[in-house]
Protein backbone atom coordinates (compact mmCIF):
# COMPACT_ATOMS: atom_id res chain seq x y z
CA UNK A 1 0.00 0.00 0.00
CA UNK A 2 1.44 3.30 -1.00
CA UNK A 3 0.64 6.24 1.13
CA UNK A 4 0.69 9.68 -1.12
CA UNK A 5 2.91 11.89 0.95
CA UNK A 6 2.82 14.50 -1.73
CA UNK A 7 1.39 18.30 0.15
CA UNK A 8 -0.67 20.31 -2.43
CA UNK A 9 -0.69 24.10 -2.48
CA UNK A 10 -2.98 25.81 -1.16
CA UNK A 11 -5.02 29.07 -1.61
CA UNK A 12 -7.96 30.92 0.68
CA UNK A 13 -10.98 33.02 0.17
CA UNK A 14 -9.16 35.97 0.50
CA UNK A 15 -6.60 35.44 -2.34
CA UNK A 16 -9.40 34.31 -4.50
CA UNK A 17 -11.33 37.23 -3.85
CA UNK A 18 -7.91 39.17 -4.99
CA UNK A 19 -7.02 37.10 -7.92
CA UNK A 20 -10.36 37.39 -8.64
CA UNK A 21 -10.79 41.18 -9.32
CA UNK A 22 -7.42 41.49 -10.76
CA UNK A 23 -8.46 38.83 -13.38
CA UNK A 24 -11.48 41.05 -14.47
CA UNK A 25 -9.65 44.38 -14.74
CA UNK A 26 -9.93 45.92 -11.50
CA UNK A 27 -7.27 47.41 -9.84
CA UNK A 28 -8.24 50.20 -7.28
CA UNK A 29 -10.37 49.96 -4.16
CA UNK A 30 -12.46 52.27 -2.25
CA UNK A 31 -12.74 51.48 1.38
CA UNK A 32 -12.69 52.04 4.79
CA UNK A 33 -10.66 48.80 6.88
CA UNK A 34 -12.06 46.83 9.85
CA UNK A 35 -13.78 43.68 10.82
CA UNK A 36 -13.83 41.36 9.01
CA UNK A 37 -11.87 43.10 6.17
CA UNK A 38 -8.92 44.36 7.37
CA UNK A 39 -6.57 41.82 6.19
CA UNK A 40 -8.42 41.87 2.80
CA UNK A 41 -7.11 45.30 2.84
CA UNK A 42 -3.64 44.70 3.48
CA UNK A 43 -3.32 41.75 1.24
CA UNK A 44 -4.98 43.75 -1.46
CA UNK A 45 -2.07 46.15 -1.14
CA UNK A 46 0.76 43.94 -0.76
CA UNK A 47 -1.19 42.05 -4.53
CA UNK A 48 -0.33 45.31 -6.08
CA UNK A 49 -3.53 47.00 -5.78
CA UNK A 50 -5.01 50.22 -4.91
CA UNK A 51 -6.35 50.45 -1.62
CA UNK A 52 -7.75 53.95 -0.81
CA UNK A 53 -8.95 54.03 2.91
CA UNK A 54 -11.58 56.65 3.51
CA UNK A 55 -12.78 58.17 6.81
CA UNK A 56 -16.55 57.32 6.11
CA UNK A 57 -18.37 54.53 4.19
CA UNK A 58 -20.70 56.62 2.87
CA UNK A 59 -18.01 58.49 1.07
CA UNK A 60 -15.91 55.37 -0.07
CA UNK A 61 -19.11 54.45 -2.03
CA UNK A 62 -19.73 57.78 -3.37
CA UNK A 63 -16.02 57.38 -5.23
CA UNK A 64 -16.74 53.93 -6.53
CA UNK A 65 -19.53 54.56 -8.12
CA UNK A 66 -18.35 57.83 -9.70
CA UNK A 67 -15.04 55.60 -10.79
CA UNK A 68 -17.48 53.43 -12.45
CA UNK A 69 -19.62 56.66 -14.46
CA UNK A 70 -15.82 57.75 -15.45
CA UNK A 71 -14.36 54.19 -16.60
CA UNK A 72 -17.10 52.11 -17.31
CA UNK A 73 -16.11 49.45 -14.97
CA UNK A 74 -17.58 48.68 -11.92
CA UNK A 75 -16.24 50.65 -8.91
CA UNK A 76 -15.38 48.91 -5.44
CA UNK A 77 -16.43 49.80 -2.31
CA UNK A 78 -15.40 47.47 0.71
CA UNK A 79 -16.61 47.98 4.12
CA UNK A 80 -17.07 46.42 7.29
CA UNK A 81 -20.17 44.61 8.34
CA UNK A 82 -23.81 46.13 9.73
CA UNK A 83 -23.12 49.87 10.55
CA UNK A 84 -20.54 49.92 8.05
CA UNK A 85 -22.37 48.21 5.23
CA UNK A 86 -25.52 50.62 6.01
CA UNK A 87 -22.92 53.81 5.59
CA UNK A 88 -21.93 52.14 2.28
CA UNK A 89 -25.74 51.56 1.51
CA UNK A 90 -26.69 55.21 0.46
CA UNK A 91 -24.18 55.64 -2.03
CA UNK A 92 -25.08 51.93 -3.33
CA UNK A 93 -29.08 53.32 -3.77
CA UNK A 94 -27.76 56.63 -5.10
CA UNK A 95 -25.11 54.46 -7.88
CA UNK A 96 -28.29 52.71 -9.07
CA UNK A 97 -30.69 55.81 -9.29
CA UNK A 98 -28.12 57.32 -11.14
CA UNK A 99 -27.47 54.32 -13.34
CA UNK A 100 -22.91 53.93 -12.12
CA UNK A 101 -21.73 50.40 -12.19
CA UNK A 102 -20.27 49.91 -8.54
CA UNK A 103 -20.24 47.14 -6.55
CA UNK A 104 -20.43 47.66 -2.45
CA UNK A 105 -18.27 44.29 -0.91
CA UNK A 106 -19.29 44.26 2.38
CA UNK A 107 -18.14 41.60 5.26
CA UNK A 108 -21.10 39.99 7.13
CA UNK A 109 -22.15 37.80 10.57
CA UNK A 110 -22.16 34.07 10.37
CA UNK A 111 -25.43 32.69 8.31
CA UNK A 112 -25.93 29.84 11.28
CA UNK A 113 -26.48 32.73 14.03
CA UNK A 114 -27.94 35.73 11.93
CA UNK A 115 -30.92 33.53 10.67
CA UNK A 116 -31.54 32.65 14.47
CA UNK A 117 -31.23 35.76 15.61
CA UNK A 118 -28.90 34.87 18.42
CA UNK A 119 -26.97 37.64 18.42
CA UNK A 120 -23.61 37.66 16.74
CA UNK A 121 -21.23 40.67 16.51
CA UNK A 122 -22.83 43.43 14.30
CA UNK A 123 -25.89 40.97 13.25
CA UNK A 124 -27.71 41.95 10.79
CA UNK A 125 -29.64 40.06 6.96
CA UNK A 126 -27.59 42.61 4.83
CA UNK A 127 -28.46 41.02 1.84
CA UNK A 128 -32.18 41.49 2.50
CA UNK A 129 -31.68 45.06 2.87
CA UNK A 130 -29.30 45.86 0.42
CA UNK A 131 -31.97 44.12 -2.80
CA UNK A 132 -34.69 46.51 -2.76
CA UNK A 133 -32.11 49.52 -3.11
CA UNK A 134 -29.87 48.06 -6.11
CA UNK A 135 -29.93 46.17 -9.20
CA UNK A 136 -29.07 43.02 -7.89
CA UNK A 137 -27.41 41.51 -4.80
CA UNK A 138 -25.74 38.06 -4.14
CA UNK A 139 -24.15 36.17 -1.18
CA UNK A 140 -21.49 33.48 -1.36
CA UNK A 141 -20.73 30.72 0.89
CA UNK A 142 -18.13 28.58 0.09
CA UNK A 143 -14.61 29.59 -1.35
CA UNK A 144 -15.35 27.81 -4.79
CA UNK A 145 -18.06 30.21 -5.55
CA UNK A 146 -16.26 33.55 -5.53
CA UNK A 147 -15.10 33.46 -9.08
CA UNK A 148 -18.87 32.90 -9.94
CA UNK A 149 -20.10 35.79 -7.16
CA UNK A 150 -18.02 38.40 -8.41
CA UNK A 151 -18.24 37.56 -12.21
CA UNK A 152 -22.30 38.23 -11.43
CA UNK A 153 -21.75 41.32 -9.39
CA UNK A 154 -19.48 42.75 -12.58
CA UNK A 155 -22.03 41.66 -15.33
CA UNK A 156 -24.83 42.75 -13.14
CA UNK A 157 -23.76 46.34 -12.35
CA UNK A 158 -22.76 47.14 -16.05
CA UNK A 159 -24.91 45.04 -18.30
CA UNK A 160 -28.09 46.87 -19.59
CA UNK A 161 -28.64 50.05 -17.70
CA UNK A 162 -26.15 50.14 -15.36
CA UNK A 163 -26.42 50.06 -11.50
CA UNK A 164 -25.13 49.36 -8.23
CA UNK A 165 -24.31 45.31 -7.02
CA UNK A 166 -24.60 44.01 -3.71
CA UNK A 167 -21.77 41.25 -2.74
CA UNK A 168 -21.91 39.82 0.53
CA UNK A 169 -19.01 37.98 2.30
CA UNK A 170 -19.26 36.46 5.30
CA UNK A 171 -16.46 36.15 7.91
CA UNK A 172 -16.36 32.75 7.71
CA UNK A 173 -15.38 32.69 3.94
CA UNK A 174 -12.07 34.39 3.45
CA UNK A 175 -10.33 31.84 5.99
CA UNK A 176 -11.79 29.16 3.92
CA UNK A 177 -9.10 27.32 2.19
CA UNK A 178 -8.69 25.17 -0.80
CA UNK A 179 -6.85 23.25 -3.65
CA UNK A 180 -5.02 26.24 -5.21
CA UNK A 181 -5.38 24.83 -9.08
CA UNK A 182 -8.74 24.32 -8.45
CA UNK A 183 -9.49 27.46 -7.15
CA UNK A 184 -8.05 29.80 -9.86
CA UNK A 185 -9.67 27.10 -12.23
CA UNK A 186 -13.07 28.49 -10.85
CA UNK A 187 -12.18 32.06 -11.58
CA UNK A 188 -14.19 33.19 -14.35
CA UNK A 189 -12.88 36.02 -16.49
CA UNK A 190 -15.76 37.94 -17.48
CA UNK A 191 -16.15 38.11 -21.53
CA UNK A 192 -18.28 40.96 -22.84
CA UNK A 193 -19.93 41.91 -19.74
CA UNK A 194 -21.84 44.48 -21.19
CA UNK A 195 -23.60 43.19 -24.78
CA UNK A 196 -24.33 46.21 -27.60
CA UNK A 197 -27.98 45.74 -28.22
CA UNK A 198 -28.69 47.06 -31.71
CA UNK A 199 -31.38 48.55 -32.99
CA UNK A 200 -34.03 47.36 -35.10
CA UNK A 201 -33.66 48.97 -38.43
CA UNK A 202 -37.71 50.30 -38.16
CA UNK A 203 -37.06 51.68 -35.05
CA UNK A 204 -34.54 54.02 -36.96
CA UNK A 205 -36.28 54.67 -39.69
CA UNK A 206 -39.32 55.74 -37.55
CA UNK A 207 -37.06 58.19 -35.53
CA UNK A 208 -35.40 59.61 -38.67
CA UNK A 209 -38.36 60.32 -40.06
CA UNK A 210 -39.95 61.85 -37.15
CA UNK A 211 -36.72 64.08 -37.15
CA UNK A 212 -36.88 64.94 -41.13
CA UNK A 213 -40.44 66.65 -40.61
CA UNK A 214 -39.21 68.58 -37.73
CA UNK A 215 -39.68 72.12 -37.82
CA UNK A 216 -38.36 73.06 -34.58
CA UNK A 217 -35.79 69.87 -33.45
CA UNK A 218 -34.18 70.02 -30.77
CA UNK A 219 -31.29 67.29 -29.15
CA UNK A 220 -30.98 66.30 -25.50
CA UNK A 221 -27.99 65.02 -24.02
CA UNK A 222 -28.34 63.50 -20.48
CA UNK A 223 -25.38 61.93 -18.55
CA UNK A 224 -26.21 58.31 -20.30
CA UNK A 225 -24.30 59.92 -23.32
CA UNK A 226 -21.69 61.15 -21.42
CA UNK A 227 -21.50 57.93 -20.00
CA UNK A 228 -21.60 55.79 -23.25
CA UNK A 229 -18.19 57.33 -24.62
CA UNK A 230 -19.90 57.13 -28.19
CA UNK A 231 -18.03 60.86 -28.40
CA UNK A 232 -17.29 61.22 -31.60
CA UNK A 233 -20.20 59.31 -33.12
CA UNK A 234 -22.62 62.20 -31.06
CA UNK A 235 -20.50 64.82 -31.92
CA UNK A 236 -20.81 63.78 -35.59
CA UNK A 237 -24.86 63.47 -35.39
CA UNK A 238 -24.86 67.15 -34.16
CA UNK A 239 -23.01 68.86 -36.12
CA UNK A 240 -24.17 66.39 -39.41
CA UNK A 241 -27.74 67.17 -38.38
CA UNK A 242 -27.50 71.00 -37.38
CA UNK A 243 -29.93 70.51 -34.39
CA UNK A 244 -29.20 72.81 -31.73
CA UNK A 245 -28.45 70.95 -28.57
CA UNK A 246 -29.07 71.18 -24.97
CA UNK A 247 -26.37 69.20 -22.37
CA UNK A 248 -27.94 67.75 -19.15
CA UNK A 249 -25.22 69.22 -16.48
CA UNK A 250 -23.08 65.76 -16.48
CA UNK A 251 -23.21 65.86 -20.12
CA UNK A 252 -21.91 69.06 -20.65
CA UNK A 253 -18.39 68.85 -22.49
CA UNK A 254 -19.29 66.00 -24.94
CA UNK A 255 -19.34 69.16 -27.03
CA UNK A 256 -17.97 72.82 -25.89
CA UNK A 257 -20.31 74.21 -24.26
CA UNK A 258 -19.09 77.12 -26.51
CA UNK A 259 -20.25 75.33 -29.45
CA UNK A 260 -22.35 77.16 -32.18
CA UNK A 261 -25.06 74.52 -31.80
CA UNK A 262 -25.42 74.66 -27.85
CA UNK A 263 -28.61 75.98 -26.93
CA UNK A 264 -27.41 75.80 -23.02
CA UNK A 265 -28.40 79.44 -22.79
CA UNK A 266 -31.69 79.51 -24.48
CA UNK A 267 -32.64 76.39 -22.38
CA UNK A 268 -36.19 78.18 -21.64
CA UNK A 269 -36.90 79.03 -24.85
CA UNK A 270 -36.08 75.65 -26.68
CA UNK A 271 -37.78 73.62 -24.12
CA UNK A 272 -41.42 74.93 -25.04
CA UNK A 273 -40.80 75.32 -28.67
CA UNK A 274 -39.17 72.70 -30.02
CA UNK A 275 -41.29 70.28 -31.66
CA UNK A 276 -39.28 67.06 -32.01
CA UNK A 277 -37.15 66.18 -29.06
CA UNK A 278 -34.06 63.38 -29.77
CA UNK A 279 -33.41 62.42 -25.89
CA UNK A 280 -30.25 60.71 -25.81
CA UNK A 281 -29.10 59.19 -22.39
CA UNK A 282 -31.41 61.15 -20.77
CA UNK A 283 -34.54 60.49 -18.55
CA UNK A 284 -37.74 62.56 -18.24
CA UNK A 285 -37.72 62.68 -14.41
CA UNK A 286 -38.35 65.63 -11.99
CA UNK A 287 -35.07 67.35 -13.69
CA UNK A 288 -36.37 67.84 -17.28
CA UNK A 289 -40.35 68.47 -15.12
CA UNK A 290 -41.11 64.70 -16.51
CA UNK A 291 -41.55 66.14 -20.14
CA UNK A 292 -44.52 68.27 -18.85
CA UNK A 293 -45.60 71.58 -17.73
CA UNK A 294 -44.94 74.99 -17.83
CA UNK A 295 -41.32 74.14 -19.00
CA UNK A 296 -42.55 72.16 -21.98
CA UNK A 297 -45.28 74.67 -22.83
CA UNK A 298 -48.17 73.20 -21.12
CA UNK A 299 -50.82 75.16 -19.86
CA UNK A 300 -50.48 74.20 -15.88
CA UNK A 301 -47.76 71.59 -13.97
CA UNK A 302 -49.83 68.38 -15.76
CA UNK A 303 -50.17 69.66 -19.17
CA UNK A 304 -48.31 68.29 -22.39
CA UNK A 305 -47.04 70.97 -24.10
CA UNK A 306 -47.58 68.72 -27.58
CA UNK A 307 -44.01 68.03 -28.36
CA UNK A 308 -42.78 64.33 -30.26
CA UNK A 309 -40.12 62.61 -28.29
CA UNK A 310 -37.59 60.87 -29.87
CA UNK A 311 -35.91 58.29 -26.99
CA UNK A 312 -32.57 56.41 -26.97
CA UNK A 313 -32.49 54.08 -24.18
CA UNK A 314 -31.57 50.63 -23.67
CA UNK A 315 -34.02 49.78 -21.34
CA UNK A 316 -37.30 49.23 -23.50
CA UNK A 317 -39.64 50.56 -19.75
CA UNK A 318 -38.39 53.98 -19.58
CA UNK A 319 -40.33 55.00 -22.69
CA UNK A 320 -44.15 56.13 -22.08
CA UNK A 321 -43.20 56.71 -18.11
CA UNK A 322 -44.53 60.17 -18.46
CA UNK A 323 -45.61 61.46 -21.64
CA UNK A 324 -46.26 59.75 -25.14
CA UNK A 325 -42.80 58.50 -26.62
CA UNK A 326 -43.19 58.36 -30.59
CA UNK A 327 -40.21 56.79 -31.86
CA UNK A 328 -38.75 54.50 -29.30
CA UNK A 329 -35.28 53.72 -29.91
CA UNK A 330 -33.85 50.83 -27.60
CA UNK A 331 -30.78 49.84 -27.49
CA UNK A 332 -27.38 51.26 -26.35
CA UNK A 333 -26.55 54.81 -27.03
CA UNK A 334 -23.69 53.92 -29.40
CA UNK A 335 -24.65 51.41 -31.33
CA UNK A 336 -28.42 53.69 -31.73
CA UNK A 337 -26.31 57.24 -32.37
CA UNK A 338 -24.36 54.89 -35.41
CA UNK A 339 -27.17 53.78 -36.70
CA UNK A 340 -29.27 57.22 -37.07
CA UNK A 341 -25.70 58.48 -38.67
CA UNK A 342 -25.23 55.75 -41.23
CA UNK A 343 -29.40 55.90 -41.83
CA UNK A 344 -28.94 60.19 -42.28
CA UNK A 345 -26.89 59.63 -45.73
CA UNK A 346 -24.77 62.33 -47.42
CA UNK A 347 -28.14 64.71 -48.51
CA UNK A 348 -29.37 65.64 -44.72
CA UNK A 349 -31.41 68.45 -44.60
CA UNK A 350 -30.37 70.95 -42.15
CA UNK A 351 -33.70 72.50 -39.59
CA UNK A 352 -35.37 75.29 -40.74
CA UNK A 353 -33.43 78.58 -40.83
CA UNK A 354 -36.01 80.36 -38.74
CA UNK A 355 -35.19 77.96 -36.15
CA UNK A 356 -31.67 78.15 -35.83
CA UNK A 357 -31.35 81.36 -35.98
CA UNK A 358 -34.42 82.45 -33.51
CA UNK A 359 -32.37 80.20 -30.47
CA UNK A 360 -29.23 81.71 -31.79
CA UNK A 361 -30.88 85.00 -31.10
CA UNK A 362 -32.31 84.25 -28.08
CA UNK A 363 -28.86 82.67 -27.06
CA UNK A 364 -26.46 85.56 -27.84
CA UNK A 365 -29.04 88.23 -25.82
CA UNK A 366 -28.39 85.87 -22.82
CA UNK A 367 -24.65 85.78 -23.14
CA UNK A 368 -24.36 89.01 -23.23
CA UNK A 369 -26.65 89.52 -20.21
CA UNK A 370 -24.15 87.38 -18.51
CA UNK A 371 -21.43 88.59 -19.33
CA UNK A 372 -22.57 92.06 -17.97
CA UNK A 373 -23.09 90.74 -15.11
CA UNK A 374 -20.04 88.30 -14.48
CA UNK A 375 -17.88 91.68 -15.24
CA UNK A 376 -19.28 93.05 -11.94
CA UNK A 377 -16.87 93.10 -8.91
CA UNK A 378 -18.83 93.55 -5.87
CA UNK A 379 -17.99 93.87 -2.23
CA UNK A 380 -18.18 91.07 -0.85
CA UNK A 381 -17.59 88.42 -3.33
CA UNK A 382 -21.13 86.97 -4.57
CA UNK A 383 -21.63 84.02 -6.75
CA UNK A 384 -21.37 85.26 -10.06
CA UNK A 385 -17.93 87.26 -9.46
CA UNK A 386 -16.50 84.21 -7.57
CA UNK A 387 -17.39 81.93 -10.22
CA UNK A 388 -16.11 83.71 -13.27
CA UNK A 389 -13.12 83.42 -11.90
CA UNK A 390 -13.43 79.42 -11.77
CA UNK A 391 -14.57 79.71 -15.31
CA UNK A 392 -11.49 81.12 -16.66
CA UNK A 393 -9.61 78.48 -14.15
CA UNK A 394 -11.34 75.61 -15.90
CA UNK A 395 -11.17 77.24 -19.25
CA UNK A 396 -7.29 77.34 -19.21
CA UNK A 397 -7.42 74.12 -17.69
CA UNK A 398 -9.85 71.77 -20.02
CA UNK A 399 -8.13 68.46 -18.36
CA UNK A 400 -9.07 69.32 -15.21
CA UNK A 401 -12.27 67.71 -13.36
CA UNK A 402 -14.33 69.47 -12.09
CA UNK A 403 -16.87 68.14 -8.78
CA UNK A 404 -20.09 70.17 -7.69
CA UNK A 405 -22.09 69.72 -5.28
CA UNK A 406 -25.03 72.29 -3.01
CA UNK A 407 -27.64 74.53 -3.84
CA UNK A 408 -26.67 77.81 -5.15
CA UNK A 409 -23.49 76.61 -5.76
CA UNK A 410 -24.84 74.09 -7.53
CA UNK A 411 -27.29 76.41 -10.13
CA UNK A 412 -24.67 78.86 -10.87
CA UNK A 413 -21.85 76.78 -11.61
CA UNK A 414 -23.42 74.48 -14.18
CA UNK A 415 -24.83 77.94 -15.75
CA UNK A 416 -21.54 80.11 -15.37
CA UNK A 417 -18.89 77.51 -15.63
CA UNK A 418 -18.68 76.16 -19.45
CA UNK A 419 -17.02 72.49 -19.95
CA UNK A 420 -14.98 71.47 -23.32
CA UNK A 421 -14.11 67.78 -22.83
CA UNK A 422 -16.52 64.81 -22.05
CA UNK A 423 -16.82 63.37 -18.37
CA UNK A 424 -15.05 66.47 -16.89
CA UNK A 425 -17.97 67.47 -14.55
CA UNK A 426 -19.54 65.23 -11.93
CA UNK A 427 -22.27 66.66 -9.81
CA UNK A 428 -25.04 65.96 -7.66
CA UNK A 429 -27.23 63.73 -10.20
CA UNK A 430 -30.61 62.77 -10.55
CA UNK A 431 -31.45 62.61 -6.74
CA UNK A 432 -29.37 65.78 -6.02
CA UNK A 433 -27.98 64.19 -3.18
CA UNK A 434 -25.59 65.92 -0.64
CA UNK A 435 -22.14 64.61 0.23
CA UNK A 436 -20.96 63.13 -2.50
CA UNK A 437 -18.42 65.85 -2.84
CA UNK A 438 -15.10 64.98 -1.11
CA UNK A 439 -15.80 61.54 -2.43
CA UNK A 440 -16.09 62.42 -6.13
CA UNK A 441 -13.18 64.71 -5.72
CA UNK A 442 -10.77 61.68 -4.91
CA UNK A 443 -12.16 59.14 -7.11
CA UNK A 444 -11.55 61.95 -10.04
CA UNK A 445 -8.08 62.55 -9.00
CA UNK A 446 -7.16 59.32 -8.24
CA UNK A 447 -8.89 57.28 -11.75
CA UNK A 448 -7.63 60.29 -14.54
CA UNK A 449 -4.64 61.23 -12.36
CA UNK A 450 -5.52 65.09 -13.35
CA UNK A 451 -6.28 68.07 -11.14
CA UNK A 452 -9.59 68.51 -9.43
CA UNK A 453 -11.52 71.78 -8.74
CA UNK A 454 -14.60 70.85 -6.38
CA UNK A 455 -16.78 74.10 -5.68
CA UNK A 456 -18.84 73.35 -2.85
CA UNK A 457 -21.55 75.00 -1.06
CA UNK A 458 -20.46 75.27 2.82
CA UNK A 459 -23.49 73.40 3.58
CA UNK A 460 -22.87 70.54 1.30
CA UNK A 461 -19.09 70.34 2.49
CA UNK A 462 -20.31 69.52 5.77
CA UNK A 463 -21.16 66.07 4.82
CA UNK A 464 -17.89 65.16 3.49
CA UNK A 465 -15.29 67.34 4.86
CA UNK A 466 -13.62 65.26 7.00
CA UNK A 467 -12.19 63.27 3.73
CA UNK A 468 -9.62 66.36 3.46
CA UNK A 469 -7.76 64.04 5.49
CA UNK A 470 -7.62 61.13 2.84
CA UNK A 471 -7.09 64.23 0.23
CA UNK A 472 -4.22 64.60 2.19
CA UNK A 473 -2.89 61.14 3.21
CA UNK A 474 -2.65 60.34 -0.58
CA UNK A 475 -1.56 63.34 -1.68
CA UNK A 476 -4.25 64.00 -4.45
CA UNK A 477 -4.14 66.79 -6.55
CA UNK A 478 -7.64 68.29 -5.46
CA UNK A 479 -8.37 72.07 -5.43
CA UNK A 480 -11.39 72.44 -2.98
CA UNK A 481 -13.43 75.76 -3.11
CA UNK A 482 -16.01 76.26 -0.24
CA UNK A 483 -18.49 79.07 -1.45
CA UNK A 484 -19.02 80.83 2.29
CA UNK A 485 -22.27 82.42 3.06
CA UNK A 486 -22.15 81.35 6.68
CA UNK A 487 -25.13 79.10 6.36
CA UNK A 488 -27.73 76.45 4.25
CA UNK A 489 -28.87 78.85 1.41
CA UNK A 490 -28.25 82.00 2.80
CA UNK A 491 -26.49 82.70 6.20
CA UNK A 492 -28.89 85.98 6.71
CA UNK A 493 -31.72 84.16 8.58
CA UNK A 494 -32.66 85.09 11.87
CA UNK A 495 -34.55 83.20 14.81
CA UNK A 496 -37.97 84.19 13.79
CA UNK A 497 -39.00 83.65 17.32
CA UNK A 498 -36.12 85.99 19.06
CA UNK A 499 -34.73 83.51 21.33
CA UNK A 500 -30.63 82.94 21.65
CA UNK A 501 -30.78 79.74 19.18
CA UNK A 502 -29.05 80.68 15.84
CA UNK A 503 -31.72 79.81 12.70
CA UNK A 504 -31.66 76.43 11.49
CA UNK A 505 -30.06 77.24 8.48
CA UNK A 506 -27.22 79.20 9.91
CA UNK A 507 -23.98 78.41 10.82
CA UNK A 508 -20.83 80.02 12.80
CA UNK A 509 -20.06 83.36 11.41
CA UNK A 510 -16.51 83.87 10.07
CA UNK A 511 -15.73 79.92 10.08
CA UNK A 512 -12.10 78.94 8.61
CA UNK A 513 -12.75 76.22 6.54
CA UNK A 514 -9.39 76.55 5.33
CA UNK A 515 -7.78 75.57 8.22
CA UNK A 516 -9.18 72.34 8.24
CA UNK A 517 -7.04 71.46 4.85
CA UNK A 518 -4.09 73.32 7.00
CA UNK A 519 -4.50 70.76 9.93
CA UNK A 520 -3.61 67.86 7.85
CA UNK A 521 -0.37 69.06 5.75
CA UNK A 522 -2.19 70.99 3.16
CA UNK A 523 -2.34 74.19 1.65
CA UNK A 524 -5.80 75.99 3.29
CA UNK A 525 -6.37 80.14 1.95
CA UNK A 526 -8.49 82.52 2.73
CA UNK A 527 -10.03 84.34 -0.27
CA UNK A 528 -12.14 87.30 -0.05
CA UNK A 529 -11.25 88.96 -3.44
CA UNK A 530 -11.82 87.45 -7.01
CA UNK A 531 -8.07 88.16 -7.36
CA UNK A 532 -7.25 86.34 -4.09
CA UNK A 533 -9.35 83.11 -5.56
CA UNK A 534 -7.50 83.25 -8.76
CA UNK A 535 -4.11 83.13 -7.34
CA UNK A 536 -5.08 80.37 -5.32
CA UNK A 537 -6.27 78.52 -7.72
CA UNK A 538 -3.66 78.94 -10.22
CA UNK A 539 -1.56 78.24 -7.59
CA UNK A 540 -3.11 74.94 -6.39
CA UNK A 541 -3.60 74.31 -10.39
CA UNK A 542 0.62 74.59 -10.50
CA UNK A 543 1.20 72.87 -7.43
CA UNK A 544 -0.61 69.88 -7.12
CA UNK A 545 -0.87 70.07 -3.37
CA UNK A 546 -3.98 69.57 -1.74
CA UNK A 547 -5.26 72.73 -1.26
CA UNK A 548 -8.61 74.17 0.30
CA UNK A 549 -10.04 77.63 -0.33
CA UNK A 550 -12.23 79.16 1.71
CA UNK A 551 -13.95 82.04 -0.63
CA UNK A 552 -15.98 84.56 1.86
CA UNK A 553 -19.39 85.22 -0.06
CA UNK A 554 -22.27 87.48 0.33
CA UNK A 555 -24.15 85.97 3.22
CA UNK A 556 -27.37 87.37 1.27
CA UNK A 557 -26.48 86.10 -2.36
CA UNK A 558 -28.41 82.84 -2.27
CA UNK A 559 -32.10 82.12 -2.70
CA UNK A 560 -33.82 79.30 -0.64
CA UNK A 561 -33.26 75.64 -2.55
CA UNK A 562 -31.25 77.11 -5.58
CA UNK A 563 -33.39 76.70 -8.58
CA UNK A 564 -36.09 74.12 -7.13
CA UNK A 565 -37.78 76.33 -4.54
CA UNK A 566 -41.30 75.25 -6.28
CA UNK A 567 -40.69 72.05 -4.53
CA UNK A 568 -40.96 73.44 -0.97
CA UNK A 569 -44.34 72.86 0.16
CA UNK A 570 -45.56 76.17 1.98
CA UNK A 571 -47.35 75.92 5.14
CA UNK A 572 -51.23 76.72 5.19
CA UNK A 573 -50.89 78.44 7.96
CA UNK A 574 -48.07 80.46 6.15
CA UNK A 575 -50.77 81.33 3.39
CA UNK A 576 -53.24 82.90 5.77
Amino acid sequence: MTIDTQVKELTDGFHLVIDALKLNGISNIYGLPGIPITDLTRMLQAEGMRVISFRHEQNAGNAAAIAGFMTGKPGICLTVSAPGFLNGLTALANATTNCFPMILISGSSEREIVDLQQGDYEEMDQLAIAKPLCKAAFRVLNAEDIGVGIARAIRSAVSGRPGGVYLDLPAKLFGQAMDAAAGKASLIKVVDPAPRQIPAPDAVKRALDLLKDAKKPLILLGKGAAYAQADADIRALVEKSGIPYLPMSMAKGLLPDTHEQSASAARSFVLPEADVVLLIGARLNWLLSQGKGKTWGGKDHKAWGGQKFIQIDISPTEADSNVRIEAPLVGDIGSCVAALLAGMGSNWAKPPIEWTSAVAERKNKNVAKMAETLAKNPTPMNYHSSLSVVRDIIKANPDAMLVNEGANALDFTRSIVDMYKPRKRLDVGTWGVMGIGMGFAVAAAVESGQPVIAIEGDSAFGFSGMEVETICRYNLPVCVVIMNNNGVYRGDEVNVTGGSDPSPLVFVKGARYEKLMEAFGGVGVLATTPAELRHAMEEAIKSRRPTLINAVIDEGAGTESGRITSLNPTSAAKKK
